[in-house]
C-alpha cells in the first residue's frame, strides 16, 4: 500500500511540473509582452526594457522557466541593487494591475472559495445521495418519477438564472435573507450562515440533481447483481442488505465524480462568486481575465490544477477503502 501511495505521489509531482511548464509557456511566451502591459500604452522603449530586465524577461527561455519553477519552491528575487525585491516561496509573481503578491491575493480569497465549495458539497451530497438512493429502492413508483422529474428540471436551470431568481425572491421580495457578504464565522455565525446559504444552494442544485440520477442508476444496477440475490436468500433484512451490500458498490462512481467536482470548485466558482459579489478565487479570476492580469490568471490555473490532481489521488485512496478488489490490486 505504501508503495502504491508513493507511486501516485510521484505521478502528482510529474503532472504538476508539466502543468507549470505548459502554463508558463502559454501565459509568458505566447501572450503579449508583460513589460508592455505593466508599463502601459504611453511608455518609452527604455522603460519597457528596464521592466523586462527587472522581471528577468531578457534572459533565455529555459533560465526564465527555471527561475519561475524555483520561485514556487524556494522563492526568487526581482530586480537588482536598490531595486531588489524578494518574493518568498511559493512565489507566483506580482499582479500587473495592483502590484500585490499573487500568493497573498490567493491566500486572501481562498477561504471564501473553500467556504462556498464545502457548504455546497455538503448540501449536494446529502440531498443527491439520499434522494437517489430512495428513488433506486422505489423504482417505478410515484416517488421515483417525481424525484427524477425534479432532478431533470433542476439540472436544466443555469446557475446564474437561479442565483438572480433567489436574490429577487429571498432578498428583495420576501426579505428573509441578507445579500451575501464576506462575514467571518467567528464574528457572527448566524449572519455567516445566512450570507452563504444562497451561494451554497445555487451551486448545490445542479450537482444534487446529477448525483441523484447517478445514485439511482447505480443502486438499481447493484440491486440486480447476483450477490444481492444471495443476500436475500440468506434471509437478511432489506435495510441490512442495502446498508452492508448495496451502498458501498453503488457509491464508488459517486466518489470519482465528487473528487473532481469538489476539487474544481476549490479553484473558484466563477459564476456564483461573480453574481453574488463574493471575493473568492473565482471572482479574482474573473477580474483578472477582464484586465488581462497574466500572473493572477496563471496562479488560478495552477491552483485549480493542483486541487484536481490531488483530488484524483484522494479518490484513488478512497477506492481502496470502498472496493476490496481495488485494495488487493493496489497492495
Amino acid at each position: 500500500m505504501l508503495r502504491y501511495v508513493a507511486g501516485r505521489l510521484a505521478w502528482v509531482l510529474v503532472i504538476l511540473l508539466a502543468v507549470c511548464v505548459f502554463t508558463y509557456v502559454i501565459f509568458f511566451q505566447l501572450s503579449p509582452d508583460p513589460a508592455v502591459m505593466i508599463c502601459g500604452k504611453t511608455c518609452t522603449q527604455e522603460r519597457i526594457e528596464t521592466i523586462r530586465t527587472s522581471l528577468g524577461l531578457d534572459r533565455p527561455f529555459f533560465q526564465q522557466l527555471g527561475d519561475f519553477l524555483r520561485g514556487i519552491v524556494a522563492g526568487r528575487d526581482y530586480g537588482a541593487g536598490a531595486n531588489l525585491v524578494h518574493c518568498p516561496a511559493p512565489c507566483l509573481g506580482y499582479s500587473f494591475q495592483s502590484g500585490q503578491s499573487v500568493w497573498e491575493m490567493v491566500q486572501q480569497r481562498l477561504p471564501v472559495s473553500v467556504t462556498v465549495a464545502v457548504g455546497a458539497a455538503v448540501l449536494w451530497l446529502l440531498f443527491g445521495i439520499v434522494f437517489g438512493l430512495l428513488s433506486g429502492v422505489k423504482e417505478g413508483t410515484w416517488w421515483d418519477r417525481a424525484t427524477m422529474a425534479l432532478a431533470l428540471g433542476g439540472s436544466s436551470i443555469p446557475p446564474y438564472v437561479l442565483a438572480l431568481a433567489l436574490q429577487y425572491l429571498l432578498v428583495v421580495k420576501l426579505r428573509v435573507l441578507p445579500f451575501p457578504a464576506a462575514v467571518p464565522f467567528a464574528e457572527d455565525p448566524a449572519v455567516w450562515f445566512q450570507s452563504n446559504l444562497m451561494p451554497w444552494t445555487v451551486l448545490a442544485v445542479g450537482y444534487a440533481c446529477l448525483y441523484a440520477r447517478l445514485t439511482r442508476a447505480n443502486v438499481i444496477d447493484t440491486l440486480a447483481e447476483n450477490f444481492m440475490r444471495t443476500a436475500r436468500a440468506k434471509g437478511l433484512g432489506p435495510v441490512l442488505i442495502l446498508r452492508r451490500h448495496a451502498l458501498r458498490p453503488a457509491l464508488t462512481p459517486i466518489v470519482t465524480i465528487f473528487g473532481m467536482d469538489f476539487a474544481g470548485l476549490l479553484g473558484g466558482a466563477l459564476i456564483t462568486e461573480t453574481v453574488f459579489g463574493l471575493n473568492g478565487v473565482g471572482k479574482m479570476a474573473s477580474d483578472a481575465i477582464a484586465k488581462n492580469d497574466q500572473p493572477v490568471i496563471m496562479a488560478v490555473t495552477l491552483l485549480a490544477a493542483f486541487f484536481v490532481v490531488v483530488g484524483n489521488v484522494v479518490v484513488d485512496l478512497l477506492y481502496t477503502a470502498l472496493d476490496p478488489r481495488v485494495r488487493i490490486t493496489a497492495s
